[in-house]
């Protein structure tokens, strides 16, 4: 049985699941069973990533957050937060050879992590924070947390190049996502599954049925 940490990219679920239902009625726990046992997989941790709204902007919604993510964190799933920033393609390239410098990689594996995510080509000067993030985890978590795949709930083809990258050093990878906004890039290239409309329904948590 392959072990696995399950990536979830809220602002991307947010997104694609809301014309279906209300995000948070969706129980996450419910959902990685599903697909742990759809694909026979053992369950290392879930992460939770997004993006925070600022408090000043709205006090509300900002509690809605903090309260939301707070029963997620009763549930055992990890939670990891940025604000987006705006970064020049310079100090994007020094920000990402910073994070891999920290990782202590071998001989082998930095020069083909620094070959992905050091390729400013393809990169707009406004970071996709949480995006980037989840992407440079993923390939963290094939490299040096012992674990066979990295499983990811989003739909979003900017992280093509971090699956690449996660396959090269002999890792496996899957995506997850509703058929709404799921890149056809992804599908084509690595294992996936769609998570249909029914499937989520059964996901529900128990008050939202």
């Amino acid at each position: 049985m392959k072990k696995a940490i399950i990536f979830v990219d809220a602002n991307n679920w947010y997104h694609n699941v809301k014309p279906w239902f209300k995000p948070s009625n969706i129980d996450i726990k419910k959902l990685s069973d599903f697909i742990l046992k759809k694909k026979n997989l053992k369950l290392v941790e879930i992460r939770w990533y997004s993006s925070m709204p600022n408090r000043a902007d709205n006090e509300l919604i900002y509690k809605k957050q903090r309260a939301f993510l707070g029963h997620l964190q009763k549930q055992g799933v990890k939670i990891i937060t940025r604000k987006l920033q705006k970064l020049s393609t310079k100090e994007l390239k020094k920000k990402r050879q910073d994070f891999i410098e920290s990782w202590d990689l071998c001989k082998i594996c930095k020069p083909i992590v620094q070959e992905s995510f050091l390729d400013m080509s393809d990169n707009f000067q406004k970071e996709k924070g949480i995006d980037v993030w989840i992407a440079i985890d993923m390939v963290k978590g094939a490299i040096k947390e012992n674990i066979d795949l990295a499983v990811l709930i989003s739909g979003d083809a900017d992280f093509v190049p971090a699956f690449n990258l996660i396959k090269e050093v002999g890792k496996d990878v899957l995506s997850c996502s509703v058929p709404r906004g799921y890149s056809n890039e992804l599908r084509q290239k690595f294992p996936y599954l769609i998570l249909k409309k029914e499937i989520l329904n059964k996901c529900l948590k128990e008050n939202k049925k």
